[in-house]
């Protein structure tokens, strides 16, 4: 029998109201009233460690602050400073011999046989993002976003705007929402002209970048501990979406042998779009989470992730054990290489990020209370693996297969998978 929600646990209620905000995403977070003796600001801080095994380090500190108003309305400014060093592959293949390689920002590289080519990088982004949230009514209310990001060859400004509306005596949530991006990408070196080897740029500076996205959501309380959702989203982006630092290796058709490497050209729009199911159940003390999310774009890109989280609730602290995965087809212009002499395609990219790969994510967060100490604190740490990747558009070399139904040969992709660790400290507090 499904409870009055005025009869259900206090407790209960409140964690499943929280759980919603974090997972599911499709609805305003309520935020109680400020009263003279509740607390009137909320500190959330957090540093997260990313490692990528011999290639990327990132450090990134991010600080919350967020001031409540009697009334239910709060605003937040929310800071974030990333420092990424390392190398990112260019998307060259290996070789037998020694290659010299220009890059598309110019530079001159030599790499040695068998290693895969990539580009040294340093770089650091600030990025501010601000919001207000304001209760309409007793049960709809508005957030409303701005955010702005800064990096040494990228600038990004946008805004966002979120409705979400309670019916059926609260047990059901309805949000829409939007927003909108402009960003510029200034290549360090100049803009290089697509498919093309010979260092030729096409003397434009700043290359301007649109994003335009909707979402709609609803989520159900089922029953006093199950809480479940689904969210659309959908995005068009459209402008300079070619990454351009990445190349594509010409080999010779016999050896497989790099011959010299292309700037790689990509579509000038994309349109994405996925679907969220996510679902919250409270067990006696324990909360499990479990969501679903299918997404598909017009680059032929398809993706499922399936993530599993657990709260164990151990008094004054808890354990949160993790497990996703992922499993992504690559974009339709996605290949290894390109042979010489032959015609050159409308698109190319050797971009791993654009290839077929699985992925499986493990983690474990504890949150605790320093005795004497307000506040709660965090930590997590995960590791992302990668692997079964293939390349589906290269020609298939000794131990190709053929693909599916007879499709496209399957070959095995020479770059090594990626193997991620990540550690996130974080404390958060009210006042």
């Amino acid at each position: 029998m499904q409870l009055d929600p005025a009869s259900r646990p206090p407790s209960v209620l409140s964690r499943l109201r929280a759980a919603a905000c974090v997972l599911l995403a499709v609805g305003v977070p309520a935020v109680a009233a400020a009263d003279e003796t509740s607390p009137r600001y909320q500190l959330d801080a957090s540093t997260l460690l990313y490692r990528e095994a011999g290639r990327v380090t990132v450090i990134e500190p991010v600080a919350r602050i967020t001031r409540l108003f009697e009334g239910g309305g709060s605003l937040g400014a929310e800071f974030t400073l990333d420092v990424m060093t390392g190398a990112s592959p260019t998307g060259g293949r290996p070789a037998g011999g020694i290659q010299t390689i220009t890059t598309p920002s110019g530079n001159t590289q030599t790499v040695s046989a068998g290693e895969v080519p990539t580009n040294p990088f340093r770089d650091e982004r600030g990025a501010v993002d601000v919001d207000w949230q304001q209760p309409i009514g007793t049960r709809a209310g508005a957030a409303t976003g701005a955010h702005f990001s800064l990096e040494t060859d990228y600038q990004s400004i946008g805004v966002s705007e979120k409705l979400s509306l309670e019916t059926m005596q609260r047990l059901l949530t309805l949000t829409v929402g939007g927003g909108y991006n402009r960003d510029d990408v200034f290549p360090v070196g100049g803009t290089p002209v697509g498919l093309t080897s010979n260092g030729e740029r096409t003397g434009v500076d700043r290359n301007a970048k649109e994003v335009l996205s909707v979402m709609a959501g609803v989520s159900r309380v089922l029953t006093r501990r199950w809480l479940v959702g689904i969210n659309a989203s959908r995005s068009k982006e459209s402008g300079y979406l070619t990454e351009p630092y990445k190349v594509v290796s010409v080999v010779d058709p016999a050896t497989q042998e790099p011959l010299t490497h292309l700037s790689e050209l990509r579509p000038s729009t994309r349109q994405r779009t996925d679907l969220l199911a996510s679902s919250v159940y409270h067990l006696s003390r324990d909360i499990l989470y479990l969501s679903y999310r299918y997404y598909w774009d017009d680059w032929g890109l398809r993706s499922h992730t399936v993530d599993l989280k657990y709260r164990f609730e151990l008094g004054a602290t808890f354990l949160q054990p993790h497990v996703r995965a992922y499993a992504q087809t690559a974009a339709d212009f996605y290949t290894l290489s390109l042979a010489n002499g032959a015609p050159l395609p409308a698109f190319a990219s050797s971009d791993q990020r654009l290839a077929h790969f699985n992925s499986l994510t493990g983690g474990l967060t504890y949150g605790f209370r320093l005795p004497g100490h307000a506040g709660e604190l965090t930590v997590r740490a995960e590791y992302i693996g990668q692997f079964d990747r293939l390349n589906l558009n290269a020609p298939a070399g000794e131990d190709g297969e053929e693909g599916e139904d007879g499709g496209a040969p399957v070959t095995p992709d020479p770059f090594s998978p990626l193997s991620i660790g990540t550690l996130t400290l974080s404390y958060s507090r009210s006042f």
